[in-house]
């Protein structure tokens, strides 16, 4: 995540990855953003939260967040990309659990189903293409378990543009063939689980599926963008975080 960003307004000229590992900075963040609900085509009431940039309408953005649910860093960083200009949208796939360690993180991973989450992620598009603070122009953008579910939901419904930061991608190209928009990649070298092989791979097949991809690798670890993290490198970040914004004003504005 960019350092040399201002975050949101009120919390003063601070790197947006200092306001991500401060605990108390990234609540004062979070609670910027407005509590919505919906009731999805699935019959289900699900939850997010949303940013709204100071101009409307405006293009959207759908977060989705890693393994440990919807947490403070996400809604941080839908404040960001508000400030940015976009509308958005960070969903939990969680039922509103949120993990502190791995084991819990895993357990959470362990009881969703894809079914509903691919019900939950249809459903808060298209009510993004709905509103009118939104210009009807919607990305995905997802992390670790977060970006396998950005592919997931683009392939469950069209969207304009898919940001898949070190996400799941195994898929062939005849399922690939169902992207409307151009997808971003980052992924690491150091991967053990999103592996370059695997990453390999989804380049093969997007490339069969004739679908435009641009595919950073970075010699980094896996979550190398989460400042809150074990494996956090921030030049790599600030990098990947350049191209996500420059990649968003491009397929969207």
């Amino acid at each position: 995540m960019l350092e040399r960003r201002t975050v949101v307004k009120g919390l003063g000229a601070l790197p947006l990855a200092t306001v991500l590992a401060d605990p108390g900075q990234s609540r004062a963040a979070a609670e910027t953003l407005t509590p919505v609900t919906l009731d999805t085509p699935g019959g289900r009431t699900v939850a997010a939260a949303l940013a709204r940039p100071a101009e409307t309408p405006a293009p959207a953005v759908v977060l989705i967040h890693e393994w440990w649910g919807l947490n403070d860093q996400i809604k941080t960083m839908a404040a960001e990309l508000a400030a940015a200009g976009y509308v958005a949208l960070a969903i939990d796939l969680m039922n509103g659990h949120v993990a502190t360690t791995p084991e819990d993180a895993q357990g959470l991973v362990s009881r969703v189903d894809d079914q509903a989450a691919r019900d939950t992620l249809v459903g808060w598009i298209d009510w993004l293409r709905h509103q009118p603070f939104c210009s009807g122009r919607v990305a995905t953008l997802g992390w670790c378990f977060g970006g396998g579910w950005s592919l997931q939901a683009s392939l469950a419904t069209p969207v304009d543009a898919t940001v898949i930061y070190y996400g799941r991608v195994v898929a062939p190209a005849e399922t690939l063939a169902a992207l409307k928009g151009p997808v971003l990649g980052h992924f690491a070298n150091r991967d053990v689980f999103i592996t370059p092989t695997m990453v390999n791979g989804f380049q093969t097949e997007m490339a069969r599926a004739g679908k435009p991809l641009d595919l950073y690798r970075y010699d980094a670890d896996h979550a190398f963008a989460n400042p809150t993290g074990h494996n956090y490198h921030r030049d790599d970040a600030q990098l990947a975080w350049q191209r996500t914004l420059a990649f968003l004003a491009a397929n969207l504005k």
